[in-house]
């Protein structure tokens, strides 16, 4: 029984010998656009972010003609905060 013991003991200390890895801070940018006249379709997205930070829009063409654009921001640990416009006239900010 006691060498499970020690078995066990030498696996956790070479698991705890390993040195962490360490990832490069996030950083990327995108962007897709649909523009389709045989359907209608009308929409986008586009994001960038570096680090912490991250911001970005999409958009969508409604059935009624309007487009709904919804911009965000997101900070770190602040969370994700978002403004939604209809054809240019704000509908929510938070």
């Amino acid at each position: 029984m006691d060498y499970k013991l020690v078995l066990l003991l030498a696996l956790a200390a070479v698991a705890l010998a390993k040195p962490q890895e360490s990832f490069p801070p996030a950083s990327y940018n995108f962007e897709y656009n649909v523009q389709d006249a045989e359907s209608g379709n009308n929409f986008g997205h586009n994001e960038a972010r570096e680090g912490d930070n991250t911001q970005g829009s999409y958009r969508v063409l409604l059935p009624d003609g309007k487009e709904l654009v919804v911009s965000y921001t997101v900070d770190g640990d602040g969370g994700f905060i978002a403004a939604a416009t209809l054809d240019g006239v704000p509908l929510h900010e938070a």
